[in-house]
């Protein structure tokens, strides 16, 4: 018996071990968004540093914005943009508001606009006196731009991508719909799912629940999320980049050909049937 109960702990240590395993390989280390030569697979590293978030994020003197602590110039430059809009599909029925919130952090380097290694705060020294240039300084001059098409290279023409800063639904999801539910609506295009609202530090948020995983009415990191942002007036939720894209998970699937930083695998394209009713 005792060598049966033995068996059985081997067995149950080492199924733990695989499924850890499994959860500490998703992350930024060791993935496309590793620009260090250490551990990453970017489509360019550098030695110049091993610290991995520097590329993205600083402790301190991070640009002004809604991203946390971003590390790299952000160019609001609406002008430079041509968006979705301008193609005037009939289908297109939300509210379009400038790139902004999560999008344009994304876009600092998947517009291509500039090196991949251009930071505000430089990693070592005497932090924000030796090493801060608020216009961003290139660690690497061999590390330049993203490249590819259409990704990871978007370009400043998004009209070939999905819409971003975007209404959800068209309108119509209200911080005044009660927390933990899904907004009663109605919604300006019928066509979408419901969000889930509530309140974190008295700020209305929303998002989709998503397909699989996660628990429903609760906010998962599996879950769509949407950006609260008030440029239309009333704090609403609107679509970005984030909302089926996370940064910080590059094994997002089972199948073999998943695409890497999706929020779940795509498979039978449940990323889109999760916000679109089809």
């Amino acid at each position: 018996m005792n060598m049966k109960l033995n068996i059985l702990k081997v067995l149950l240590i080492s199924t733990l071990g695989l499924i850890w395993s499994g959860f500490a390989a998703a992350g930024v280390v060791g993935s496309k968004h590793d620009l260090t030569t250490a551990t990453g697979a970017a489509q360019a590293t550098t030695a110049v540093t091993d610290e991995v978030c520097v590329f993205c994020h600083t402790p301190h003197g991070g640009a002004a914005g809604n991203v946390p602590l971003w590390n790299k110039v952000l160019d609001t430059n609406q002008a430079r943009f041509t968006r979705y809009s301008t193609l005037a599909t009939p289908t297109f029925d939300s509210a379009e508001i400038d790139v902004g919130s999560v999008s344009i952090a994304c876009l600092s380097c998947h517009d291509g606009t500039q090196a991949m290694d251009v930071i505000i705060n430089r990693p070592g020294g005497s932090d924000l006196v030796d090493n801060y240039n608020p216009a961003g300084t290139d660690l690497d001059a061999a590390v330049g731009v993203m490249t590819g098409s259409p990704v990871p290279t978007l370009g400043e023409d998004l009209t070939n991508d999905h819409p971003i800063s975007m209404q959800y639904a068209g309108g119509g999801a209200l911080p005044t719909d009660t927390d933990g539910a899904l907004s009663p609506g109605p919604f300006g295009d019928p066509d979408f799912n419901a969000p889930v609202k509530d309140s974190i530090n008295l700020q209305p948020v929303w998002w989709v629940d998503g397909p699989v995983g996660g628990t429903p009415l609760v906010r998962d990191k599996s879950d769509m999320i949407l950006y609260t942002r008030a440029d239309s007036g009333i704090q609403e939720p609107y679509v970005e980049c984030g909302s089926c894209h996370d940064p910080h998970n590059d094994l997002t699937g089972v199948s073999a050909n998943s695409v890497q930083f999706l929020r779940v695998d795509n498979t039978a394209s449940q990323i889109c049937t999760a916000c679109h009713i089809k």
